[in-house]
C-alpha cells in the first residue's frame, strides 16, 4: 500500500471517529474496525497508537 493510500485511511478514520462522537452508529463503528484492521495488516502498527505519536 502506498503512503498516499495510508494517509487516506488515516483521514477517513479521523473523520468517522469525529462523526461517531456526535452520533453513535453501528455502521460507522464497523467501518472504523475495518479501517483499523486494514491499517494494522499493512503496517503492523495500531492506528490509535500511531495517531497518539503524531499529536
Amino acid at each position: 500500500m502506498k503512503k498516499t493510500e495510508l494517509r487516506k485511511l488515516v483521514f477517513e478514520y479521523k473523520e468517522i471517529k469525529e462523526r461517531l462522537t456526535k452520533l453513535p452508529n453501528e455502521k460507522l463503528k464497523t467501518k472504523l474496525e475495518e479501517i483499523e484492521h486494514r491499517y494494522f495488516h499493512e503496517t503492523g502498527e495500531n492506528l490509535d497508537s500511531f495517531l497518539k505519536e503524531i499529536t
